[in-house]
């Protein structure tokens, strides 16, 4: 009988000392869980910063990943443009299209259907800025399927203030060509371009020594494309006409055998920040800043 007795107070008390750790265990951890449902002021100013740290690491990754995009977009671009220029030469017993232009930056292309482009860009509110029909009516237009897209980098988007007033989204047209590259009308009639008279002129595919090695079409600069023909002189100390730089300080050119580059320029005088009136051309440049421009020249022509 004491046997039992004992043995009875004995699983009591456990059950009792059992139920009091639990309570006890209840008590404590009820605050714990409250607590982890809340943040102090402390706590929010502390993960706002690590975000905002995160985004000032992240956003010029993404900044540069979108630019290389646009990049290779560019370059299928003048890949495009480089083989209509071609199929044209096909249809036209291997004469290339034309290219007119002028003699100087304050005489630019007078306009005519059959040249491979037929506008003049500017800063003001012209049509020529958004016609797209300048380009897909053009001499090269029926050679990319009268696709407008194709004249234009998506990167640019350059416009001056009063185009941006208008409601203007972008101009139609990044892309020139080299200006000893096609028939320049009155400067090319007597056989070689008046402004590099002792350089040879390219009427013609097969008379091009070196197709890889020279350009065709060329993204220029936002505040240097006005018409379509991309003019350097040769024995010249200042751009003319600047090639375009945004492409994380590169340029695109396509060439005269079909193949596209994105070419990074070396010298930060040839790198210009796109906007309105900021290339102040011409353009002149110190010897140790000759190399881009000296690129350049050796790949538009070469001496008679």
């Amino acid at each position: 009988m004491r046997l039992l007795e004992l043995s009875n107070f004995t699983a009591t008390d456990r059950l009792s000392t059992s139920v009091s750790k639990f309570l006890h265990q209840q008590n404590n951890e009820a605050p714990t869980r409250q607590g982890v449902h809340a943040f102090t002021l402390i706590e929010l100013l502390v993960v706002l910063a690590i975000i905002a740290v995160l985004a000032s690491l992240l956003l010029p990754v993404l900044s540069r990943a979108k630019g290389q995009t646009q990049g290779m977009v560019s370059l299928n671009n003048t890949r495009q443009l480089a083989l209509a220029w071609q199929m044209y030469a096909d249809d036209h017993s291997g004469r290339l299209a034309y290219n007119l232009g002028g003699p100087n930056r304050s005489s630019i292309a007078a306009k005519s259907s059959v040249n491979w482009v037929n506008n003049n860009l500017t800063w003001e509110l012209d049509s020529d800025n958004t016609n797209t029909a300048t380009l897909v009516e053009a001499g090269l237009g029926s050679y990319v399927a009268k696709g407008a897209k194709v004249y234009r980098c998506p990167r640019d988007t350059v416009l001056s203030s009063v185009q941006r007033k208008a409601g203007w989204s972008s101009r139609v047209r990044s892309y020139s060509m080299n200006a000893m590259v096609g028939d320049a009308g009155e400067l090319t009639s007597s056989g070689v371009n008046l402004n590099n008279p002792t350089y040879r002129q390219f009427f013609k595919l097969t008379s091009i020594p070196a197709p890889t090695e020279i350009f065709v079409f060329v993204e220029e600069h936002a505040d240097s494309i006005n018409d379509g023909y991309f003019l350097n002189k040769v024995y010249s100390r200042e751009w003319i006409d600047l090639p375009a730089s945004h492409h994380n300080g590169a340029g695109v050119f396509s060439f005269a055998d079909g193949h596209c580059e994105i070419h990074r320029w070396r010298s930060a005088a040839t790198i210009v920040r796109d906007q309105p009136d900021a290339a102040q051309l011409p353009r002149a440049f110190s010897s140790n800043d000759a190399g881009d421009f000296q690129w350049v020249i050796s790949h538009m022509t070469v001496a008679q």
